[in-house]
């Protein structure tokens, strides 16, 4: 019999896998604590429960352990980015940030990906597999176990598509935010996406308060589609009303990812669209210089230029910033770590 990831079960769950064994119900209770707040990598770590106890469970379940491979660090600000190893061989990034709220983790919700956006190393090879919500959850908890630090906030906007994974990444928000574990408050955790416009508006109604954020990365239609594959299967139209709906449901505004390229997306006549399509939502726009690789020759603008962007869009009412670049002196973009290390 295959054995069962419990630290993919929620709580309820695990309670009625307990109850089959046999075991009380309160089980649930320091079994959980063990894998979400003492983050046990294994059930002989979980001194308060009986051998036999320990022993049915190493019978039925197994416990998601990723192992750091990798390790590159910031000199400049600190920045920590984690090449980890899945229990199947596959490897996911992981990068630590650290600002004066607290500490900011960013994660993968899948292996490869499959958006073919064409500035991102994280889609050359496509998409390999989901990840479980242990497998999310294991590179915060693995971080943790690493610096010893409180992680502050989450942001699902590493390699994948979050919302191609849809279910896991909803059961992963709900384990991570319970009380019961790391009990994270819904509005640090942020999640990205190119524009899955259903599965957008399936998230307004899950009732969580989680930030949105759409990598928007060009203002018109026929420049996304250009820069952005996805965008040929959810117009810009679609996507902008999903993002309105959710709005709507939740209370919680919008961010607007815009990757600057130079000589592509960081024109006069760019900033004037964006006006138009945002002007009059309550939204963020988070400019984000972008991170040149080596399979593309897209090239990031110069600050001056990036800086009279961002001014041509709060002159027009747009509250917008220019992300603050963190790692830049090591693999910081998404996907580039892995694919190096794939390459050998």
């Amino acid at each position: 019999m295959d054995k069962t990831d419990i630290k993919s079960l929620n709580y309820d769950e695990l309670k009625q896998e307990l109850l089959a064994l046999g075991e009380k119900s309160y089980r649930a209770d320091q079994i959980y604590e063990w894998l979400h707040q003492k983050l046990a990598g294994s059930f002989e770590e979980m001194t308060n429960l009986p051998l036999a106890t320990r022993e049915k469970l190493s019978d039925r379940f197994t416990i998601t352990r990723l192992e750091n491979v990798k390790t590159q660090v910031s000199r400049e600000d600190g920045t920590r980015k984690y090449l980890f190893r899945l229990a199947d061989g596959n490897v996911v990034e992981s990068v630590r940030m650290l600002y004066h709220h607290g500490v900011s983790v960013c994660i993968s919700s899948q292996v490869g990906c499959a958006m073919g956006c064409k500035f991102c190393a994280s889609t050359i090879g496509g998409l390999v597999r989901n990840l479980l919500p242990s497998e999310m959850l294991d590179q915060i908890y693995e971080i943790r176990r690493l610096t010893g630090e409180r992680v502050s906030n989450v942001v699902v906007m590493g390699t994948g598509e979050p919302l191609n994974n849809y279910d896991n990444l909803v059961k992963f928000i709900r384990i991570l935010c319970d009380a019961r574990g790391q009990d994270m408050s819904q509005r640090n955790i942020t999640v990205s996406t190119c524009g899955i416009a259903p599965n957008m508006r399936k998230l307004a109604r899950e009732n969580l308060s989680v930030t949105l954020a759409l990598s928007l990365h060009a203002s018109n239609q026929l420049k996304r589609e250009e820069l952005m594959p996805i965008a040929r299967t959810y117009n810009l139209a679609e996507v902008l009303e999903a993002c309105d709906d959710y709005f709507r449901e939740t209370g919680r505004r919008i961010t607007y990812e815009y990757a600057l390229v130079a000589g592509v997306n960081d024109g006069a006549e760019d900033a004037r669209e964006l006006i138009h399509l945002l002007g009059k939502k309550n939204c963020h726009i988070n400019l984000i210089p972008v991170n040149p690789i080596r399979e593309r020759s897209f090239r990031r603008p110069d600050r001056t230029s990036a800086n009279a962007f961002m001014r041509k869009l709060v002159e027009g009412g747009i509250n917008a910033t220019i992300r603050r670049e963190m790692g830049q002196d090591i693999d910081g973009a998404c996907g580039q770590l892995r694919r190096h290390y794939e390459e050998g």
